[in-house]
């Protein structure tokens, strides 16, 4: 029964998250989860915490009826407040990510020869 529920739950993450063109990076980095654990839960090798699950409908826009297959998807679930960000394509996603985890030094660094290659 916990590996049927675990597939199902699978399934769903990945429908909705092609649904709104995410990767699976960007699903963890909102949830707060790793990236290799959010592929595990996709792959439905493993059950969410409710924590989790409750993220991932609110991320996803889709109800836990839907994750949990009780229900089918219908319209998407309206979330309050997107950051901004979430609009960018995948590739500037995967550069603001890598920018948050530099130290103020390299940041500046970065900053300096973006402007540069933007003149």
């Amino acid at each position: 029964m916990e590996q049927r529920l675990a597939t199902i739950i699978g399934t769903a993450v990945r429908t909705a998250r092609q649904r709104l063109d995410l990767t699976q990076a960007d699903v963890a980095e909102r949830v707060g989860i790793a990236t290799e654990v959010y592929g595990r839960l996709e792959r439905g090798h493993m059950l969410p915490s409710e924590k989790t699950l409750r993220r991932l409908c609110l991320v996803l826009s889709c109800s836990s009826d839907v994750l949990l297959g009780v229900t089918s998807p219908e319209k998407p679930v309206e979330v309050a407040e997107d950051p901004h960000e979430y609009g960018e394509r995948p590739e500037v996603r995967r550069v603001l990510r890598t920018l948050r985890r530099l130290e103020p030094a390299q940041l500046k660094l970065i900053s300096q020869v973006a402007g540069a290659i933007h003149r």
